[in-house]
């Protein structure tokens, strides 16, 4: 076993009619990552598709895997690829949308509550604890009195997905730092970026 390995989730749900949503950018994130490390996505016993590469030549092993349950029942794929990879929760980084954090931005915390995220809620409620490190993509608050779970269900608008190559890339770059320098020299980085 790789004493320097990551389990990267994604979160999201599945299938097509969902993939450009601002719900899946943690999948999002999860593609372009498996881009860099030239890996391709399997289906895994585990209710997910997993892909596995390294962070540059000598850089940590991160295992990228996408539930294959929808957003709201991602603890029991998360917990089962944990075991599987014989892996505690400090080595796991969840990827996933951020409502209270504005389009274009960036958070990184370990531990916590699930903020109301249901797809945070399942994780921790399965694992027995919220000690794993998050990247939080901000997709920013629904206008007017569209309701949060409509609005997160829906793809980014055109004026959003001109930015959102750079997002994705960040929100990648920053689960690399988080596994390659640890968490507190990845958030001095990225919350002092801009």
């Amino acid at each position: 076993m790789d004493d320097n390995q990551w389990l990267v989730v994604g979160l999201g749900n599945p299938g097509p009619g969902y993939a450009g949503n601002r719900h899946n950018v943690g999948q999002m994130v999860l593609a372009e990552l498996a881009d860099r490390a030239s890996a391709g996505f399997k289906t895994h016993r585990t209710n997910a598709s997993v892909a596995e590469g390294r962070t540059g030549i000598a850089g940590p092993r991160l295992v990228l895997a996408k539930p294959a349950s929808f957003m709201n029942v991602s603890g029991a794929p998360v917990a089962a690829l944990l075991r599987f990879y014989k892996l505690e929760p400090e080595r796991l980084i969840v990827v996933h949308d951020e409502l209270d954090i504005p389009y274009d931005t960036l958070r990184l915390k370990t531990g916590g509550g699930h903020g109301g995220h249901n797809g945070i809620r399942d994780i921790i409620a399965a694992l027995g604890t919220g000690d794993f490190a998050r990247v939080r993509v901000g997709v920013g608050r629904p206008p007017g009195r569209q309701p949060a779970a409509d609005y997160v269900l829906k793809d980014f608008s055109g004026e959003e997905r001109k930015t959102l190559p750079n997002l994705l890339s960040d929100a990648a770059d920053a689960v690399e730092s988080i596994a390659r320098d640890g968490l507190s020299a990845a958030q001095l980085h990225f919350h002092t970026a801009k």
